[in-house]
């Protein structure tokens, strides 16, 4: 079962992101829906896991080492070259916008240039994919539970230091910009959001084991990790309202406020969620057209890693703009097509636990 566990760390990795870790998403998507938000992190959690699980274990009975051949499964030919194309462009958008998105942290938190620490980032994540798959999910997961323990401090620090009143941090909470107009469907775009961008390294992963059980359990888990990182982040900024409203990185706000050191870790911790979202991307989006088996494969990743960096010099702010409006239509469209190929499948009385 270790190899679960891996799948289920680089899976949280792959998701969290840097919109995730900063809070700013959990704020607009939960958090500013002030009570409900509670109800929001239990619903996207139970998604998370139900879709990480039945994902991973389509990518094992596929024995697949692309995304491909399982989304040609859930679309069918039209929809699932349609998916393909989309999904597969916002991999190498996605890994662009965390190249950017480095090195504003490196230069807001380090006084760094900006290209400098895009370019390291860049050089960081082609160093690490000349590792096999296997050392990538090691890699990967390695880091999730470093957040986990920083994101459990501030909630505990939250929840004791918290000056006003429940009912007095709702009504903060839901003066917030809201990305949705209720929290059923903010959970539910939150879910289809990172799960467009998380899909295909899930997959892929699933693909490296042969027993589904095992597949199963790792995307099942890291769907719950995730949820349950989106209710903590979003219980802390609920108790504290006061002080991340009008922050563009709520959870670094609260991590400074128990300790400058404790800052500095969080940024630490935003980066390297930044570093695990650009190896996942970057080795799906490559994957899909070349053989991670190959002599020349090593080059290839070079090749793509220098693109996304070029790419990258567009600005976090406008990549962000450009490459994430439409990943949560792209999800929807990908969730409906997971639950209608369960479904099939057990009416076929093919095994899908």
């Amino acid at each position: 079962m270790k190899q679960g566990w891996q799948i289920a760390g680089a899976f949280v990795g792959i998701i969290v992101g840097a919109g995730f870790a900063s809070g700013q998403e959990i704020l607009q998507y939960f958090t500013s829906f002030g009570a409900w938000s509670i109800a929001g992190s239990l619903v996207a959690m139970v998604v998370f896991a139900f879709l990480g699980k039945h994902l991973a274990q389509l990518g094992t009975d596929l024995q697949t080492v692309s995304h491909k051949d399982v989304i040609y499964l859930i679309g069918g030919r039209v929809v699932g070259t349609i998916l393909d194309v989309l999904i597969t462009f916002f991999l190498f958008g996605v890994a662009a916008v965390m190249f950017a998105g480095s090195g504003a942290a490196m230069h807001q938190t380090f006084g760094m240039s900006p290209t400098i620490g895009s370019s390291l980032l860049a050089l960081l994540t082609v160093l690490t994919l000349v590792l096999n798959i296997e050392n990538l999910i090691k890699v990967i997961g390695a880091v999730t539970p470093y957040l986990l323990g920083i994101i459990f401090v501030i909630l505990v620090y939250s929840m004791f230091t918290s000056d006003l009143t429940f009912t007095e941090q709702h009504e903060l909470a839901v003066a917030q910009p809201a990305a949705a107009p209720n929290w059923l469907l903010g959970a539910l775009l939150y879910v289809s959001y990172n799960l467009a961008a998380g899909a295909a390294l899930l997959i892929v992963m699933g693909g490296t084991v042969k027993d589904r059980r095992v597949s199963g359990f790792g995307g099942g888990m890291g769907g719950f990790i995730a949820g349950m990182l989106i209710l903590l982040i979003n219980l802390a900024m609920l108790m504290k309202m006061d002080v991340v409203s009008g922050y563009d990185m709520p959870t670094l706000a609260l991590a400074e406020q128990i300790h400058p050191a404790v800052g500095t870790l969080m940024s630490i911790a935003l980066i390297g969620m930044m570093y695990n979202t650009a190896v996942g991307m970057l080795y799906a989006f490559t994957v899909r057209f070349f053989d991670p088996n190959s002599r020349s494969f090593k080059w290839i990743i070079v090749t793509v890693g220098v693109l996304g960096f070029f790419a990258s010099l567009v600005g976090f702010t406008s990549l962000v703009g450009q490459v994430y409006a439409a990943m949560g239509y792209i999800g929807f469209a990908l969730m409906i097509g997971t639950l209608w190929t369960i479904f099939k499948r057990r009416h076929m009385h093919e095994p899908t636990n």
